[in-house]
């Protein structure tokens, strides 16, 4: 695999969706059976991230995101953490792809900021977390899902005890760049990924795309990190016909111009997430394949030519057809 930092501020790149969609059309519990489905069903997670790649995303991300040890003990899976971390990693490089990425959620401790003992255990958590990993091959760590500033300051100080690796940071945000729970704001995350050692600061939001575009320019105007935007699919519903605020991404398509978009705001790693199929990768990476990170001052930076997009997006269209065909 190429090294992902060589990389960083100049090729667009798309990551992988969550699988736990697919699991749960599949007919597993994606909120407990991730970790013994690795394990024990590889293949299942082995083909849903097989389309993640025919889709086109260049970082395949693990489904790795309760390996803290709070988290696996609450799955009574702590004495295999190794085997699972190692596991999530064989099945994503056995496709061969360009880069991995670890991901690693909240660990869902109770954090008292003013305890010493409550910050020390909570950085623990993610420290032991990223020592599981140690010898393996990836590329960088991605932590994702954070809601409060102290949580992930937490967690950046964690990593940076264990590992020198890339470290992507992402938190999830209201319209109004609100954290979704309601205590810190995007421009406060995005100090302390700067000063805790992020390597690329970015964002998950359900807000539509001109919104998301101007969390963007925010975050552009409030650090030199490379940036991800996660745009969240409430519902896969291609009868609603038109984007609405409670669901703008009622379907693939609508990534395209939101991808545009976001390059244009400076973005350069996007995802879709929530409901996403492959086909909203497939979406992501036509916009974007083969464009460097946009150069918000240059006004003549180009944007995609919209009739070379839709050709992309009909054979990307088509060929995660027959792969979905083929799996299922």
């Amino acid at each position: 695999m190429p090294d992902i930092a060589l990389r960083l501020n100049k090729d667009m790149l798309v990551l992988s969706a969550p699988l736990n969609a697919r699991l749960a059309r599949q007919g597993f519990d994606a909120t407990r059976d991730v970790e013994f489905i690795t394990l024990f069903e590889p293949d299942s997670v082995r083909d849903a991230l097989r389309l993640e790649t025919l889709a086109g995303a260049t970082c395949l991300v693990t489904n790795t995101a309760d390996v803290t040890p709070a988290r696996l003990a609450h799955l009574s899976m702590e004495a295999r953490a190794r085997e699972f971390a190692v596991a999530s990693l064989d099945i994503a490089q056995a496709l061969s792809p360009q880069h991995v990425l670890v991901e690693i959620g909240p660990c869902g401790l109770p954090l008292d900021a003013a305890s010493k003992a409550s910050l020390n255990e909570n950085r623990s958590q993610y420290a032991r977390a990223v020592r599981t990993f140690a010898d393996l091959s990836f590329d960088a760590f991605f932590l994702n899902g954070f809601a409060t500033c102290d949580d992930l300051k937490c967690a950046l100080m964690g990593v940076r005890q264990a590992s020198d690796l890339p470290v992507f940071a992402s938190v999830d945000v209201a319209d109004d760049g609100t954290l979704s729970s309601g205590r810190g704001t995007l421009d406060e995350a995005v100090a302390v990924m700067d000063e805790y050692g992020a390597t690329v600061a970015g964002f998950e939001t359900r807000a539509d795309a001109e919104v998301a575009a101007g969390l963007v320019r925010r975050m552009a105007q409030a650090c030199d990190l490379p940036l991800l935007v996660q745009l969240a699919v409430a519902e896969h519903d291609p009868k609603q016909g038109e984007p609405t605020k409670e669901n703008p991404y009622y379907c693939p398509d609508v990534m395209v111009q939101a991808a545009a978009r976001l390059r244009g705001a400076g973005a350069q790693f996007l995802r879709a997430t929530g409901e996403a199929t492959p086909a909203y990768t497939g979406a992501l990476a036509a916009a974007v394949t083969g464009f460097d990170v946009a150069d918000v001052a240059d006004a003549a930076s180009p944007e995609p030519d919209e009739e070379a997009l839709e050709d992309l997006l009909s054979a990307a269209r088509a060929e995660i057809a027959a792969a979905i065909k083929k799996a299922d």
